[in-house]
């Protein structure tokens, strides 16, 4: 353009910062800025927001706080979903929990109303500061708002709690999540897990994790997963734990991890009974593996003998 003798107006410099986000050069894209106002071309709210949006993407977070209130010293109000979200996502990437909710304050007093993406971004941010006090706070305030609450992300606010060692406020929102959603996915089960495994609430850790086990065919690799984090915690994994992990690789048609897990139980000195046995047996068949089926029934009968 400059080549051509044509001078960039807004649209030109807007679109250029736009292409510098997309491309993670949040440099060039608060350099244009700078270059618009130079040239006494005032920014608008899509330049700005283009310029946080490349801030955040690149986890900028002071530049992008710098950027929204720059906006206001334009006398431009920054929107909801382009403006205050890229700020906040860009603080909640960098742990920056107390400004990330110092921009959701700072909506309400804008008059703009926070969306979905405004409390799932500001919950992450108060899980990874370890602030589940007001992680609950903002679950309260989506109920008020009258927000989906299948939107609503629990995972963050479990996390949260887990972390506070809240078991009980974890198992209470667990059952909240059984009726707003289908089911609990295996993040937050995990986050479960954890929360009782750190209060010394072995059982129902357990009872957690046989939970997820019962149905998760579709998901047996998730469920091992979940096996190991048990194996590696301060509660050993017990025969009632092994057992539900492989019922789910017998459900899944996983014959080989099926009898990994007795395996291993054994390794464990963990004496398997008729369940583990039978159930592996049956794992077996499915797989067209009779040979171990076979051997497998005769360490059953050996067992039951001694």
């Amino acid at each position: 353009m400059g080549k051509a003798n044509l001078e960039p107006d807004i649209i030109c410099f807007t679109a250029g910062i736009s292409a510098c986000g997309k491309g993670e050069q949040w440099q060039r894209a608060v350099a244009l800025l700078s270059e618009m106002l130079a040239a006494k071309l005032e920014p608008t709210i899509v330049s700005y927001s283009a310029g946080i949006s490349a801030c955040e993407k690149s986890e900028q977070w002071q530049r992008a706080v710098a950027l929204l209130s720059a906006m206001w010293e334009a006398k431009l109000k920054p929107d909801v979903i382009f403006s205050y979200n890229s700020g906040m996502s860009a603080c909640e990437k960098c742990e920056q929990w107390q400004q990330a909710l110092a921009l959701h304050i700072d909506m309400w007093g804008a008059k703009l109303r926070p969306d979905v993406i405004s409390y799932r971004v500001a919950m992450s941010a108060c899980e990874k500061g370890e602030q589940w006090q007001r992680a609950l706070a903002l679950l309260r305030m989506t109920r008020q708002a009258k927000l989906n609450p299948q939107d609503i992300n629990y995972n963050a606010v479990i996390g949260a709690c887990g972390k506070g060692e809240q078991w009980q406020m974890v198992l209470e929102l667990l059952g909240e999540i059984a009726q707003v959603k289908s089911a609990p996915n295996t993040m937050t089960h995990s986050a479960g897990i954890s929360a009782c495994e750190k209060a010394g609430q072995w059982q129902r850790a357990l009872a957690l994790f046989s939970e997820r086990a019962a149905g998760s065919a579709k998901h047996w690799q998730m469920v091992l997963e979940l096996l190991g984090e048990i194996a590696q915690s301060k509660s050993a994994p017990n025969t009632i734990t092994y057992n539900a992990g492989i019922r789910s690789c017998e459900e899944a048609g996983q014959w080989q991890s099926a009898l990994e897990l007795l395996r291993e139980m054994q390794d464990r000195r963990l004496d398997p009974d008729d369940i583990s046995y039978s159930v592996v047996i049956s794992a077996c068949e499915k797989g067209g593996q009779w040979q171990h089926a076979l051997s497998l029934f005769q360490d059953m009968c050996a067992q039951s003998r001694r």
